[in-house]
C-alpha cells in the first residue's frame, strides 16, 4: 500500500507517517523492493525499551 493509504488507514498525516517509514527503513525493519514498494516481512514485532527524560 502507499505512504499515503498507510496514513489514511491509521488516521494520521502523510508527512508524519513518511517520517515513521523512513526511520524503520534506515533501522531494517522495513525493505524496499526493487519496483519501490515498501515491506515488513514480519507477521509481529515485539519492542521492548525504557523512555527516559532528556537532561
Amino acid at each position: 500500500m502507499t505512504i499515503r493509504e498507510a496514513a489514511r488507514r491509521v488516521g494520521r498525516d502523510v508527512k508524519a507517517v513518511h517520517g515513521n517509514v523512513r526511520a524503520l527503513l534506515n533501522a531494517g525493519i522495513l525493505y524496499r523492493t526493487a519496483e519501490g514498494h515498501i515491506v515488513f516481512p514480519y507477521d509481529a514485532v515485539h519492542v521492548d525499551f525504557t523512555l527516559t527524560k532528556a537532561a
